[in-house]
């Protein structure tokens, strides 16, 4: 295990520090969150962050950044891995944890980005058709069988917000893939997930999409 007490930089909703929140929880590890304002940075973050974006790990002097990589490192250097053993395998969850991304980016569209409602059903329409794809990968109550992978972290803070969202307007996108559902329900069961978001998380998320002024705002931020 790191001797060097990490620190992560994020905002409140950020689905991709909730991953590596995740990962540094299921190792139980000891760290430090900094929540910065993404619409009026400190000066300090402009500086260590090439990309403009969160999350960021700090380690000593050194920052990483990009969700990615990070959960790689936390994983690397607090074993046991969290990645299968087999070589194959592992590039395969990798890849599955691309895809992830495109899920977030796809939601982000549909609640945030629209600005009438084709294209927020058009969004809905590119999230459903992605989510069918993840039906015959499920290879057990988590992705890989009945072990806890960085897939399953790479992937919980999209079912997080997916389950809030069909709450407040029921779509059914995962109504008709079983293993998906099934794989949803037990990752927002587990504690390390359940603890990763901050205090009245439900309700910011809810107030920031009804701050963004999209055609989402009317669907889900009311």
């Amino acid at each position: 295990m790191s001797s060097t007490k990490p620190e992560l930089v994020s905002f409140k909703l950020c689905p991709f520090v909730q991953r590596s929140v995740i990962v540094l929880k299921e190792k139980g590890v000891d760290y430090d969150i900094t929540y910065i304002n993404l619409k009026e940075p400190p000066p300090w973050f402009k500086e260590i962050s090439p990309l403009g974006k969160v999350p960021l790990l700090k380690v000593g002097e050194t920052v990483l950044f990009e969700s990615a990589v990070i959960m790689e490192y936390l994983d690397e250097v607090n074993p046991p891995s969290l990645h299968p053993t087999d070589p194959l395998q592992k590039a395969q969850n990798r890849a599955w944890n691309e895809f992830a991304s495109t899920l977030l980016e796809s939601q982000f569209k549909m609640v945030i980005g629209a600005k009438d409602e084709e294209g927020c059903n058009a969004a809905e329409q590119e999230l459903k058709s992605k989510l069918a794809l993840l039906e015959p990968m499920i290879q057990g109550s988590f992705f890989n069988g009945e072990d806890f992978s960085l897939t399953d972290a790479a992937y919980a803070p999209f079912f997080m917000r997916l389950n809030l969202l069909e709450q407040w307007h029921p779509m059914g996108l995962i109504t008709d893939l079983p293993k998906v559902s099934a794989w949803s329900t037990n990752l927002l069961e587990r504690a390390t997930v359940k603890d990763s978001v901050v205090e009245g998380f439900d309700e910011l998320y809810r107030g920031f999409i009804g701050g963004m002024g999209g055609f989402g705002a009317k669907r889900f931020g009311q």
